[in-house]
């Protein structure tokens, strides 16, 4: 029997309330990579949900088609408080980006060092390992994936991007269609509109790596866009302890839609400076006892 992980039921929810939304009907077929980019998450995730979507009888594969929509779902009510389990992740990338937690360890010293459950632990360590933070090791325990603990490691990641992500937005084959880049733009607003706390850190960032991610695989440039990807894969842990307060969060959403608008009118040459500008700004804020702010 096909058990979801947290995450994945959570993912599965949140495809519900798209497919209400925006008045899908039954045979409608379901863009993984759409999807993904809607909910600011990877593929494997969304993967997951569709295929708990599949075993509740909603969605169904065809070969060589996709997901197609052979029921209308019930929407599932809106979650009540924040999810504590986001505390806990936010908690976990601080002790990890301090040194504070070794990268090899077990659910059992996760268990001790923060009085939970076992439950509990699986289900953060799930969810963790769906957003490919940690992976089991063979035979017994967890690691972390690798991250930014080394302040050069930063500075020539910024480096590297500057290389890159400017020059992406110029390639020949660059395509950025109008629907991303109105999501894009509701996705900031709403984030300049909802009250800060301390695990709003946790969709900041993957708004953040949604954007970057989405410019580098509109180049057409396949390279670029895996380079773009494993760079937020890296950033992660340190983006989800962040200590730049909302000041920060208003300045690179704020660069982030004006990025947008030149795009929007076709004109990639000043978007790209713009981005560098964005990056350049970053780096100058990223401090050696701070995580990266871009």
């Amino acid at each position: 029997m096909f058990q979801p992980t947290r995450l994945q039921q959570e993912l599965a929810d949140r495809i519900v309330r798209l497919v209400n939304e925006d008045g899908l009907q039954v045979g409608t077929f379901l863009n993984e990579n759409n999807l993904a980019k809607r909910l600011e998450v990877s593929r494997t995730p969304v993967r997951g949900a569709l295929q708990y979507l599949e075993h509740r009888g909603i969605v169904v594969r065809r070969p060589n088609r996709g997901m197609e929509l052979i029921a209308l779902p019930e929407q599932a009510p809106a979650a009540a408080s924040v999810n504590t389990d986001e505390e806990w992740l936010v908690r976990i990338a601080r002790d990890h980006r301090r040194g504070e937690l070794s990268q090899d360890f077990s659910e059992v010293e996760i268990m001790r060092r923060y009085s939970l459950n076992r439950p509990t632990v699986q289900r953060i360590l799930s969810r963790l390992s769906d957003l490919e933070m940690v992976e089991r090791k063979p035979g017994y325990g967890w690691r972390f994936a690798t991250g930014f603990r080394d302040p050069a490691a930063r500075d020539e990641s910024y480096r590297f991007r500057l290389l890159v992500e400017p020059m992406g937005l110029l390639e020949p084959t660059f395509r950025l269609d109008r629907h991303w880049i109105e999501e894009m733009r509701r996705r900031h607003a709403e984030t300049l509109e909802r009250p800060w706390q301390e695990t709003s850190s946790i969709a900041f960032f993957e708004m953040n790596a949604a954007f970057h991610e989405g410019l580098a695989a509109a180049s057409g440039n396949r390279f670029i866009h895996s380079a773009i990807r494993h760079q937020n894969q890296l950033r992660r842990f340190s983006q989800y302890d962040w200590k730049f307060g909302f000041e920060r969060v208003v300045i690179n959403c704020r660069e982030h839609m004006e990025i947008l608008d030149y795009l929007a009118k076709g004109e990639r040459e000043v978007a790209s400076v713009l981005l560098r500008r964005h990056l350049e700004r970053a780096s100058q804020v990223r401090s050696r006892d701070n995580p990266d702010p871009g």
